[in-house]
């Protein structure tokens, strides 16, 4: 497997991550994309642990996108800073964005709200549970 440097995100793609992350550091600056999605009032999982944000059933082509910078020593997952994913901006449980989303691991794409995953993250940092059909199925 071999990660290239940030150059080598398609500048299609870096346009569009750059104006969602600046619509969540800036709120008045207007997002390619608009998501109700309660991720982006949490990042929670994105800051669980180091363990977490790590590479599975990506090929090399997709993962030759993500930036260097972003893809830990061992290059099998994402950098963190602490147990924080380094591609996440933002506040936990306030405003938060994946600086890489269109480029993000599976790992990540998988984590939904409201799903065990989610549920465990949110109360590492003292956020309630999202009601969601994960948690009325159990119930």
């Amino acid at each position: 497997m071999h990660i290239r440097g940030a150059g080598s995100v398609r500048p299609a793609l870096a346009g569009r991550r750059r104006t969602c992350l600046n619509a969540a550091i800036r709120p008045e600056a207007p997002a390619v994309e608009t998501h109700a999605s309660p991720c982006q009032s949490c990042g929670a999982c994105c800051a669980y642990s180091r363990d977490w944000p790590r590479f599975t059933t990506e090929d090399d082509a997709a993962l030759d996108l993500i930036p260097a910078r972003f893809v830990n020593t061992g290059l099998s997952g994402m950098r963190c800073e602490g147990e924080r994913c380094a591609a996440l901006a933002g506040r936990i449980g306030e405003a938060t964005a994946c600086t890489i989303y269109a480029l993000r691991p599976e790992v990540c794409r998988a984590c939904q709200p409201g799903d065990p995953e989610c549920t465990i993250a949110r109360r590492r940092f003292g956020l309630p549970e999202f009601a969601s059909p994960f948690t009325a199925a159990a119930g």
